[in-house]
């Protein structure tokens, strides 16, 4: 199967298979009867060469609250952005992020059928956040739900095998016409 091509800064929808290698049950999962959602904001981690997605919610009131309080708490909410995306708002949840490997991205969502970016002022502003959260969580403050150290260790493994695998296949196939 022919995996979809992936652009850093647009927007996908995930394969239900990377639930079940993942098995964490802090992964906002696609739901609605096998429907495509959420959709999740795609970008590189330039250390580890993996992608992260985080997950986009339409959900505008319910987590202009929680940004609202953690503001007043903390003095700033970096774990959700509520930016605009399209013609309306969305929320970006940093806080629900994990890493992914492109073979798990079924396809890009689509506005009147074309692929749509996101602002590059608000990728900027999400990369800026996501580092920091990173940052925050190697020191130990968790503000991420899922156990995104592990989902790493799983998806470099796997790239690692996946590796592995295309060199002792490009070998074979060298020695094999030689």
């Amino acid at each position: 199967m022919q995996e979809c091509e992936i652009k850093p800064g647009y927007v996908y929808h995930i394969k239900a298979l990377y639930f079940d290698v993942a098995k964490d049950d802090k992964l906002m999962r696609n739901h609605e009867s096998g429907a495509f959602r959420p959709t999740y904001f795609c970008l590189k981690d330039e250390k580890t060469g993996l992608l992260w997605v985080i997950p986009m919610s339409t959900r505008i009131d319910k987590f202009s609250a929680i940004v609202e309080k953690d503001t007043a708490r903390y003095g700033s909410c970096q774990k959700i952005l509520i930016a605009r995306y399209g013609d309306g708002e969305s929320v970006f949840l940093l806080q629900s992020m994990f890493p992914i490997l492109p073979k798990y991205i079924d396809h890009a969502h689509t506005v009147a059928g074309m692929p749509m970016a996101v602002n590059p002022v608000i990728q900027e502003e999400i990369t800026k956040r996501f580092k920091e959260i990173r940052r925050l969580y190697a020191r130990g403050v968790k503000l991420v739900f899922p156990d995104i150290t592990r989902l790493e260790k799983l998806m470099k493994d796997e790239l690692a095998a996946e590796t592995v695998k295309a060199e002792i296949k490009a070998n074979v196939e060298s020695d094999n016409s030689g």
